[in-house]
């Protein structure tokens, strides 16, 4: 079941790898009922709590594949669906501490029925002037735990 907010509840949590923390992970569903292929994802800068954690530094998981932002950029195969959200893999050394953390991402998406003149201007990082999410464009705000 998949919840109403972009940034999703389910699955925050820290990230072991040899059993040391090597950071943290979340997960964010797509607000466009057509999905996108990766090549036409643009996503944003990550804050946690104020700290920036650059696009290039993140890698996104989708159907169950990793990929870097260099990599989505060429990407016109792979398909993100509405249905199925996409883990956001972050590495922060001790991952996160147990408590509240507020988080803010930003992501955008070209549409073929959209004027390119309209998407040229899209910065993930801010909020568009156009108020509607479903053509591209969103800042995500959520405040989680991690117990």
């Amino acid at each position: 079941m998949l919840e109403r907010d972009v940034i999703q509840s389910i699955g925050f949590r820290n990230v072991e790898e040899a059993g040391a923390v090597t950071g943290f992970q979340f997960k964010v569903r797509l607000p466009y009922y057509r999905g996108i292929f990766l090549s036409q994802l643009r996503p944003g800068t990550l804050f946690v709590d104020g700290e920036r954690f650059e696009r290039e530094e993140i890698i996104w998981n989708i159907n169950g594949k990793d990929f870097t932002y260099e990599e989505m950029k060429t990407d016109m195969d792979t398909h993100w669906s509405v249905t199925k959200p996409a883990v956001i893999k972050v590495k922060k050394k001790g991952g996160l501490a147990q408590g509240y953390h507020d988080l803010t991402l930003g992501f955008c998406f070209t549409s073929s029925y959209m004027p390119p003149v309209m998407q040229d201007a899209l910065d993930p990082d801010c909020e568009s002037k156009i108020s509607m999410p479903e053509f591209g464009h969103h800042v995500n705000q959520r405040r989680l735990l991690i117990v």
